[in-house]
């Protein structure tokens, strides 16, 4: 099966809530939606004391990711903890987020989307620091559990994100402590959703973010239940290749299924290249590299994949690369099954034994006779022997 969907909620949707931009997402004939959690304004408090004794999850319109006992240090965010009542004097850490008030709001749009059949997976937030102050390197996990929190409720299957910059020392250390950060976020993740929801570590278009082919395949395989991301612009604009060619394009997209074990998710969108390691994502028709390759290869799989369209124009180019690849399909189907309809004479073999069709020969017909062409009128009124007047000449 393959998916196609926009990178958050469709331009063209009149609405703006999620359950909007889902609704027209099946409208459009997409099938899949990658929630944008971008903007992360967290706020914590004590518990009020009307909320004494209620879960966490049951409070209205509060979006609860952590729960601190009073005089203890904010510790990782559990289930448990989220679906125990609350005490007076504990601190609750709540998220404002414009796409969901709260847990009630986020299974109502879980059940929409399993009604209409649209595949949900979530973006944590872009800007992530792992070597910077420890405040920062705190708050850059925070930031990816709650996107696991909230992907919880949604439903959504993964959590995509980078690893940030390398440090200042040696690359190659720089490597090993995002490996060891990934290892214990995957581990946390698996924990606390029960293996519903999974890590997918995507690729850097600049070479000073952790992201290159290499790196985030080794990642995949150094830690269970990463999923390498195929973000083919991001590659193209690291690796300076177009992906043009299908001896260049199968061994990545290869690589990738392989990683994550047995299917492939990926974003789309036009690129432009200006320096090493500088691109914009552009619309498919500008880019540098087109989806059309890329359609004939999905045309020809055998596992399960999602495409997502990061581009600017969301949906539109989302549509646009389903149209492609079905004409791509389409194209391959036209091709095997007219081979497969044409006999063996015509695909210049020979059989044995087999007599050539002879056409038999068709039969002369003779034409029909002619009909005499009628007389005109005056010759058929003349008299015989005679003028038209009735006054015939002698001879």
């Amino acid at each position: 099966m393959i998916r196609f969907g926009p990178a958050g909620i469709p331009l063209s949707c009149k609405g703006r809530t999620l359950r909007d931009g889902i609704a027209d997402v099946h409208h459009l004939g997409l099938t899949a939606m990658e929630v944008q959690f971008i903007k992360v304004n967290p706020l914590t408090r004590v518990v009020l004391d009307e909320e004494a004794g209620k879960s966490s999850r049951e409070l209205p319109l509060q979006l609860v990711v952590g729960v601190t006992a009073a005089g203890h240090e904010a510790k990782e965010p559990t289930l448990g903890a989220l679906s125990a009542p609350v005490k007076k004097r504990e601190s609750l850490t709540t998220l404002t987020w414009s796409l969901a008030k709260d847990y009630a709001d986020l299974q109502l749009t879980k059940a929409l989307a399993r009604a209409l059949d649209v595949d949900l997976t979530l973006h944590a937030p872009y800007y992530v620091d792992f070597f910077g102050s420890q405040e920062s390197r705190e708050r850059s996990v925070r930031q990816i559990q709650w996107a696991a929190i909230l992907a919880e409720g949604l439903g959504a299957r993964l959590v995509v994100t980078h690893l940030g910059f390398y440090g200042g020392g040696n690359r190659a250390d720089s490597v090993h402590d995002l490996t060891q950060i990934a290892q214990g976020l995957s581990v946390w993740m698996k924990e606390f959703s029960k293996g519903s929801v999974r890590l997918g570590v995507e690729p850097s278009g600049h070479p000073d973010v952790f992201g290159s082919r290499e790196e985030v395949l080794d990642l995949a395989h150094r830690v269970k239940g990463i999923v390498p991301v195929l973000n083919l612009p991001h590659l193209a604009a690291r690796e300076r290749v177009n992906f043009e060619e299908p001896a260049v394009l199968k061994p990545a997209i290869e690589q990738f299924v392989e990683a994550s074990g047995g299917d492939l998710y990926m974003n789309f969108s036009g690129v432009e290249f200006y320096g090493p390691g500088e691109f914009r994502l552009t619309p498919i028709k500008r880019g540098q590299v087109r989806f059309d390759p890329l359609a004939e290869m999905l045309g020809e799989r055998d596992y399960d994949a999602t495409v997502i369209s990061s581009s600017p124009l969301l949906e539109h180019d989302g549509m646009n690369m389903k149209l492609l690849y079905e004409r791509a399909l389409a194209r391959r189907w036209a091709k095997k099954h007219s081979q497969a309809a044409l006999p063996a004479a015509a695909k210049g073999k020979v059989v044995a034994g087999a007599k050539p069709a002879i056409r038999p020969a068709l039969s002369p017909k003779a034409p029909p006779p002619r009909r005499p062409a009628p007389k005109p009128l005056a010759a058929r009124l003349r008299p015989k022997g005679g003028s038209a007047h009735g006054h015939g000449r002698r001879r």
